[in-house]
């Protein structure tokens, strides 16, 4: 993809590629067993992500370009909010508050502090976690029962687009050696977030530790 204001271009891995590393598969067998949380939280993470991005229209309320983005993947990150609680329901199982998870703290705690550095680790940031659940989907989809799984596979090609756009965002602007360095580092960050030991179980959550805790 290319930035028409820069010439910077960034040419998109698949999700499962650009991500720091496999989710493991303890953390996969936790999903199995815990499938009402992984529902209760996979809809808060849609609610949030609608919410993000929002937030990110209001600060950057003078990029048009950012603005068509993510009014759109606002929109649909809300309907996937809808179409989760619609499997909740239908088994019998109730929305609840829940403490967030380590991942997203992780990841934003690297931003940079002043612009534009800020937007751009912000929107590398979101490319990762929209990769992440992108690459959680298609790992879960053939292991949950069918109508979990058919709504994952639904969910990758949004998913997918979402994460793609948040880089062409990132890329918009930047300067191209500043962001490859960039997302090295979140890279490393996201692998440290999901492979080491993490008490709580969450969409994003890490490999599962010894002795879990929600």
């Amino acid at each position: 993809m290319n930035d028409a204001r820069t010439g910077a271009t960034v040419e998109p891995l698949p999700p499962e590629d650009f991500v720091g590393c496999p989710t493991p598969p303890s953390w996969l067998a936790r999903a199995v067993d815990e499938l009402e949380t992984l529902l209760c939280d996979h809809a808060h993470c849609e609610r949030k992500a609608a919410a993000n991005a929002l937030a990110l229209m209001h600060r950057y309320a003078e990029e048009p370009a950012l603005l068509d983005k993510l009014s759109r993947l606002a929109r649909e990150e809300l309907r996937h909010f809808e179409q989760v609680q619609k499997v909740m329901r239908a088994r019998g199982l109730r929305y609840r508050r829940m403490s967030p998870a380590r991942y997203a703290e992780g990841l934003f705690s690297e931003l940079r502090g002043n612009e534009p550095g800020r937007r751009m680790d912000t929107l590398v940031a979101a490319a990762f976690i929209e990769a992440r659940s992108c690459e959680r989907f298609l790992r879960l989809a053939p292991l949950l029962p069918p109508d979990v799984g058919e709504l994952y596979r639904g969910l990758c090609a949004s998913e997918a687009r979402h994460y793609a756009d948040y880089l062409a965002l990132a890329a918009s602007g930047a300067d191209a050696a500043e962001l490859a360095s960039r997302i090295t580092r979140f890279r490393a960050v996201e692998r440290a977030l999901i492979e080491s030991p993490d008490p709580q179980f969450r969409f994003h959550s890490g490999a599962p530790s010894a002795s879990p805790n929600d």
